[in-house]
């Protein structure tokens, strides 16, 4: 492999690396723009007994946080009055509309993503631009953990939260790889 060759791919990992962090943020964005006020909406009742009874209410921002792995297929842990927690789509359970949009999203700002680290690397070949694709990985894996943490409402001994396996293997490793792989090898067939 040449000089060139080499620093073309190294351009492209950190341009995916990079570009997976900026899908994971304007991800979450989209979703905050689009949903924080309903969520503000449905956790208002919850709030105000919390603050009556001393607690403390839940911010949309967190609530937002579970409708964005919700996207991703990635269930929100929530403890339940006997012991245990139980899990939930909020997405699933809603009656559709402008919530489901949430499921395309993260894809489809992952396959750009993709498209990016391969354009960057100057991928020629499928293989060598679905390999730059796979490359988001490495921005949108850990903030997707960091995500998974700073979702977290603690509720007495539980926590309501994006369950934390689902969160790092499913929208942490899977749709980056899997989504910006693709990203990649299109650029490459696509490129002139």
């Amino acid at each position: 492999m040449s000089s060139s060759e080499t620093a073309n791919r190294t351009r492209g990992l950190v341009a995916g690396a990079g570009a997976g962090a900026v899908a994971y943020v304007l991800g979450y964005l989209f979703a905050y723009v689009t949903q924080s006020g309903q969520v503000e909406d449905q956790l208002a009742g919850f709030n105000a007994f919390a603050d009556l009874f001393g607690g403390d209410p839940i911010p949309a921002w967190q609530g937002v946080g579970w409708l964005f792995y919700n996207g991703h297929f990635v269930d929100t842990q929530v403890p339940s009055l006997i012991g245990g927690a139980r899990s939930l789509n909020l997405i699933a359970e809603a009656d559709g509309g402008s919530l489901t949009l949430l499921y395309v999203v993260p894809p489809v700002l992952l396959i750009v993503a993709g498209i990016v680290a391969a354009r960057i690397a100057g991928a020629t070949e499928p293989v060598d631009g679905a390999t730059a694709g796979v490359s988001v990985l490495a921005g949108y894996l850990p903030l997707a953990v960091l995500g998974a943490f700073l979702f977290r409402y603690s509720v007495g001994d539980g926590a309501v939260a994006p369950d934390i396996v689902t969160a790092v293997l499913l929208a942490g490793a899977v749709y980056p790889a899997a989504f910006g792989g693709v990203g990649g090898a299109v650029a490459a067939l696509l490129r002139d």
